[in-house]
């Protein structure tokens, strides 16, 4: 051969997928000498095995031995390519094949199919002798042959597997098919374990006592539910008793039954000529190491039903009569299945199962954590967990998802609504690919192991094995993509707060029956039941999709109703607000899987008719249930381009009022839900309700301006001042915005700049009208009150309060702010603003005059019957206690002690403290009581969806707003005394400090 001619087979050596190019030419060579294969067909056939090396190799090293064999393989083009695939991907099988060349011939027509269970049972059973278990002369050889006829079968079930053109996808078949052979080598070992404990030696036991004693081998774990490794251990649980009491007693048959466990466990892991198959793990018994090997049916019911703990149960899911009497195992699986399926009703059974889990991550030694694909976080456990919780949870009530295989389980849990259609597709493609790569690593050396290799040649060979990439780097991205998926969507699924939830419903709220459903609900808080049941009916009846999910949510999310102030009133929105959203995916799928997101909903809905009714008409909120991102109020930054689009977008503007509208909803509805969910400060909730008013002013202003003034008048300034608790930026949910307006003409004619203010007034008060969520421009506070003008030219405030400003108006300024409209009339009215409220000196007659307009106000302004003590705003020691008391060292103080020129309440009596004119202690009253009664107003108007200013008398009304406020349930009594306590506290400061 010249040179150019090796060098042109060495590089086609390269592409068909050889590593040592030389080596692999003179070994080519040597096979086509020895057994006269063709160079190129060999060559074909080395293109698609896992290392074209290692089986170029093991091949040769065979026909080494024994040519014959080799040379009749390769005459049969399936067996001669079953033997390439197979010696290719293991070396466990190539070391089979060195030790046993005639082994070869039984790869004919390997490849095509399975070998069913009946035909796998009965060649076992046919290696070992005597099918019926008593052979007089059974020895150590037949266990050798049982170990060569088990390998025989592994091989074809390898050939099918590795010829496969999706392989992952066989997956489910090939794990059926090794789990039934590993019943079938369970059914061998134990006939020659009845040989070998029945006769005359003084270890033995008469026939009569072996033939009556029953034995079944229960199969637990991946055996179980048929989707056994290639190399696993084997879980089992040893089950016996005697069919005879007057041949063997009871006792007697569990020791005979204990000596075939025994037996039967040798006969497949120890000590031959032949390698062990793999490890008989009998420690998921009652009492594991410690307890005793073979028990009677009786005394592990015993066990079960006073020992057993949670995990115990968990294990038994997949429980399956594997060997022995079918009988007795049949009667074991029947006995124990009520137990595994009543588990989950145990205290705290989820979160043990959850910990469990954790447990197994966290024994993972550290260098192994990233590389386990079976333990590791991301890998084969993080499916089987999940699938087996939502399994015990649900399937105490649901019989259809009582699977014992972890793919036929995802999906039962997919057809009866428990998982996501997405999730469980993720998960089930995941779960096979995993199985893939643990089948492939197994197979190498016939071994057991879950490790991803650490060097490149192994991960290359790896890659080739499971047609999932091509090198090394692109199975450990596969590898890496698998493991974030699966996790993610373990921590979804198996931490779900419904589980939980689920799991501990009493047992007569499982199910909802038409016949006891009305007492139950009516005994949980619901004052219709009959009405409750009618919701229920409409959100459960029917086959769809829908209608399964919501029979599922429906027991908990009762309880949870029930929880609330307004049961009734919960169900009976949620009922709505699922009929607006329809089939909308992501709806019912998030209250199943999100993390709370349900019982958040349950919440609201029953603690807040303001919420309520805002939801229904944006049942689109439900979706920040699942977020707190989305339960923060939005920045107004945020809020004003939003608005500003409003108005690029529409030039009509009904359009462009009706989309302002909307977002001022939204975003009150937004806020109210943080305010009940808690998640808002009260700071934080004036703040951001303030803002959206100020956007839906500012926003209003600037569509009625369009529409009122004219090019030709555009010069014309125009501006809002915010006042009272709108200017103070401490508005809550119900507060009017108080508010003044101001021009000025800059040229336009006088009378024509007031006809143009006074319709922009109009304007503004027409389009800000809102039915569902009512806005109030209260303009009351403005000079001479209701009897002046509705807008003032900036001149004309100034000549005002030159001449004829009262006392109570220049304390009315102390919390104006300008909010919308011309920035520089804001400026010029708040420098004249500033002489007014932040006089040189306090006008004592002004101040005295303010302290009759507080005792008056107290005495007239009350409604009629009104309890004085309950008023949350002009009560005794209420809001207006505080406010005026701050305002009057606002007054008195401002000009000299900058930081109190503020129209905060709060930031003037800390700025007070600070200069020596508040007592601390005294600040500490008054801001308690102003703090509680600002939340209890807001409360109030969540609760009821009205505004008032009186804090009820109502005890469940009390009640639910305790619960808007995080009091816990039933504490009436303790909001009523905690805000009549902190206003006589803050009474008796404020007697002392104002009128002293």
């Amino acid at each position: 051969m010249t040179s150019g001619d090796r060098t042109s087979a060495l590089t086609a050596l390269a592409r068909t997928g050889f590593s040592r190019l030389a080596e692999a030419d003179t070994l080519l060579g040597e096979l086509a000498d020895v057994v006269g294969v063709d160079r190129a067909d060999a060559m074909q056939l080395a293109q698609r095995v896992a290392d074209p090396d290692r089986a170029l190799l093991a091949i040769l090293q065979v026909a080494r031995r024994d040519a014959d064999a080799v040379r009749r393989n390769a005459a049969d083009p399936g067996s001669w390519r079953a033997l390439w695939d197979i010696v290719g991907a293991s070396d466990g099988f190539a070391e089979f094949y060195l030790r046993h060349p005639a082994e070869l011939a039984h790869l004919s027509g390997a490849g095509l199919t399975v070998p069913d269970e009946q035909t796998m049972r009965a060649e076992l059973l046919a290696s070992v002798g005597d099918v019926d278990g008593f052979a007089s002369d059974a020895s150590d050889a037949a266990w050798v042959a049982l170990r060569v006829r088990y390998r025989r079968l592994l091989a074809r079930i390898a050939a099918y597997d590795l010829g496969q053109d999706d392989p992952a996808a066989a997956i489910p078949v090939v794990s059926a098919a090794l789990a039934d052979l590993a019943g079938a080598a369970l059914e061998a070992s134990l006939s020659v374990a009845r040989a070998r404990v029945t006769g005359s030696a003084p270890a033995s036991f008469p026939r009569a006592q072996v033939e009556a004693t029953r034995f079944a081998i229960i199969a637990m774990g991946k055996t179980g539910a048929r989707e056994l490794n290639y190399v696993s251990d084997v879980d089992v649980i040893f089950v016996g008793g005697s069919a005879d009491d007057e041949v063997v007693s009871e006792a007697r048959a569990i020791d005979i039954g204990t000596r075939l466990a025994v037996q039967t466990m040798r006969g497949i892991s120890g000590p031959e000529i032949e390698p062990p198959l793999w490890e008989v793990d009998p420690n998921l018994r009652p009492e594991g190491k410690q307890g005793a090997l073979v028990r009677s049916l009786a005394s592990h019911e015993q066990y079960y039903a006073r020992w057993a703990k949670s995990w115990e149960f968990q294990a038994l899911l997949k429980a399956r009569t594997i060997a022995g009497d079918p009988v007795l195992g049949a009667e074991y699986v029947h006995a124990v299945q009520p137990l595994v399926w009543h588990s989950a009703a145990r205290e705290n059974f989820v979160e043990g199962v959850q910990s469990m889990r954790e447990r197994v991550t966290d024994h993972i030694p550290a260098g192994e954590v990233t590389r386990q694909l079976k333990l590791g976080p991301g890998g084969i456990r993080d499916v089987e967990f999940t699938v087996q919780l939502l399994q015990l949870v649900h399937g105490l009530t649901d019989e259809r998802i009582r699977q014992r295989g972890t793919l036929d389980a995802l999906d039962a849990l997919v057809a009866e609504g428990y998982i996501g259609r997405s999730e469980a597709e993720a998960f089930g493609r995941d779960y096979r690919l995993l199985r893939l790569l643990e089948h492939r690593l197994q197979l190498r050396g016939l071994r057991r192991t879950a490790l991803l290799p650490e060097k490149d040649d192994d991960l290359r060979v790896l890659a080739r094995a499971t047609r999932l990439a091509d090198t090394a780097s692109g199975i450990q991205a596969v590898w890496e993509g698998i493991k974030r998926e699966v996790r993610d969507i373990h921590v979804r699924l198996f931490y779900r707060p419904l589980l939980s939830a689920v799991a501990a419903l009493p047992e007569g709220e499982r199910t909802l029956s038409t016949e006891q459903a009305r007492d139950r609900l009516a005994a949980i808080g619901f004052r219709d039941p009959a009405g409750a049941l009618r919701h229920i009916g409409a959100l459960t009846s029917g086959l769809s999709r829908k209608a399964t999910i919501q029979r599922h949510l429906m027991p908990i999310m009762i309880r949870w109703f029930a929880d609330g102030v307004d049961p009734d009133y919960g169900l009976l929105v949620f009922r709505r607000i699922s009929e607006r959203l329809g089939n909308t995916p992501w709806f019912l799928r998030m209250l199943r899987d999100s993390a709370g997101a349900a019982e958040r909903l349950t919440h609201v809905l029953s603690c807040s008719r303001y919420i309520g009714e805002l939801m229904e008409w944006i049942p689109e909120s439900v979706a920040w249930l699942d977020d707190d991102a989305l339960l923060r109020p939005r920045s107004g930054k945020a809020l004003q381009e939003e608005a500003r689009a409003i108005q690029t977008r529409w030039d009509n503007i009904d359009d462009a009022m009706r989309s302002v509208r909307a977002l001022r909803r939204r975003e009150m509805l937004r806020v109210a839900m943080a305010a009940v969910l808690g998640t808002v400060s009260l700071e934080e909730l004036s703040d951001a309700l303030t803002t959206i008013t100020e956007v839906t002013i500012q926003a209003t202003l600037r569509a009625v301006r369009r529409v009122v003034v004219p090019p030709e008048d555009d010069d014309l300034d125009f501006a809002v001042i915010a006042m009272g608790r709108f200017g103070g930026r401490e508005i809550g949910f119900g507060s009017d915005a108080d508010v003044m307006y101001v021009y000025r003409a800059n040229g336009v004619d006088q009378h024509r700049a007031s006809q143009l203010a006074l319709k922009l007034v109009a304007g503004l008060r027409e389009q800000s009208e809102d039915h569902r969520l009512p806005l109030d421009l209260d303009a009351e506070l403005r000079p001479e009150g209701r009897s002046g003008p509705l807008a003032r030219s900036i001149e004309a405030y100034a000549e005002y309060y030159r001449r004829w400003s009262l006392s109570w108006e220049a304390q009315a300024l102390l919390r104006a702010r300008g909010v919308a409209g011309s920035v520089k009339l804001i400026t010029a009215f708040l420098e004249l603003a500033d002489e007014v409220r932040y006089p040189s000196a306090a006008d004592q007659n002004g101040l005295r005059e303010i302290r009759r307009i507080k005792a008056r106000v107290e005495n007239e302004r009350l409604p009629q019957g009104a309890d004085p003590a309950r008023h949350l705003k002009l009560g005794p020691g209420s809001l207006s206690d505080v406010e005026w008391l701050v305002q009057i060292i606002q007054l008195q103080h401002a000009r000299s002690v900058p930081a109190l020129r503020t129209t905060s309440t709060l930031g003037a009596l800390s700025a007070a403290v600070e200069a020596g004119l508040v007592p601390a202690d005294a600040a500490d009253k008054l801001a308690a009581s102003w703090h509680l009664a600002s939340r209890l107003r807001s409360a109030n108007t969540l609760l009821s969806g009205q505004t008032s200013d009186v804090l009820p008398a109502d005890r469940a009304r009390l009640d639910g707003i305790g619960r808007i406020l995080e009091y816990p349930p039933r504490s009436a009594t303790r909001v009523e005394e905690d805000y009549l306590g902190a206003t006589r506290r803050a009474r008796r400061v404020f007697e002392k400090l104002f009128y002293g």
